[in-house]
């Protein structure tokens, strides 16, 4: 074979090694760019390592650090509503390791149908002012209690000091170690969104409001493992939530009240 011939064929069996060496070097590393392709499609999961938990979605008051705690096994979220009373109920709802109350809702002289601990309470940004009126009860005897409020709009800024920011403000200044948050501005987005998803409907320009009710599952859905809703049996927004019988962060029943 003359010489061109040979070097036209040993380029050829060069190009054809170095295309078989890519393919193989390409299959040997297929899965791990699978892997990395996935793992930045799916949301991040919980931590597989035992310890405390950080909650970004909520900002603390006043240093505007996430919640950390850890996550609860068993939480009971107890409604406001009148069917509680006569329920009989409020020494199970003690044996939960989280309970979640709304609001001002009240305990002292109902510890038979809704329990004595609060580990947590979620409160509207309009129902602050109605706690104050029984400050020493809320933020002085209970001061185990981690204290969430949501809203949105100019009260809440944090930046330009909204009116109900600086009142949450106050309330550590006065009683230093008290635990307040307040839902971000991402949290509350996240919140709206959540409520298209599931209604259909996007919450401002059908003009609905979303009730404590809506954020206290949201945060219990974050939270908890296993959770036991008390009293809410009969109202829409549960009917109207799937995602509160299949939620992220555990199983979720409902004890109606009387």
């Amino acid at each position: 074979m003359k010489a061109p011939g040979r070097l036209l064929l040993f380029a050829l069996c060069s190009l054809a090694a170095s295309a078989g060496y890519i393919l193989l070097c390409c299959w040997a590393c297929m899965p791990l760019c699978l892997a990395t392709c996935l793992d930045r499609r799916l949301p991040p999961s919980k931590p597989t390592v035992p310890g405390p938990l950080h909650f970004s979605g909520y900002s603390s008051v006043p240093d505007g650090k996430p919640l950390v705690r850890e996550p609860c096994h068993s939480c009971a979220v107890v409604s406001s509503s009148g069917q509680m009373l006569g329920s009989g109920l409020g020494s199970q709802i003690d044996t939960a390791e989280c309970v979640l109350r709304m609001n001002q809702a009240p305990t002292v002289g109902f510890e038979a149908d809704v329990g004595q601990r609060s580990t947590l309470r979620v409160i509207s940004h309009t129902s602050v002012p109605l706690l104050l009126r029984n400050y020493s009860h809320y933020f002085q005897q209970a001061r185990d209690t981690i204290y969430v409020v949501w809203g949105q709009g100019k009260h809440m800024d944090r930046t330009l000091g909204g009116r109900t920011y600086r009142t949450l403000l106050q309330l550590t200044r006065m009683y230093p170690g008290l635990q307040v948050y307040t839902f971000t501005e991402r949290m509350m987005t996240y919140c709206d969104q959540i409520f298209q998803d599931e209604t259909g409907k996007n919450r401002r320009q059908s003009g609905s409001f979303l009730s404590t009710g809506w954020f206290t599952m949201i945060l219990a859905l974050e939270l908890c493992e296993e959770i036991v809703v008390y009293g809410m049996g009969e109202e829409p927004p549960l009917r109207a939530l799937p995602l509160l019988r299949e939620g992220p962060a555990g199983r979720v029943s409902d004890v109606p009240g009387p």
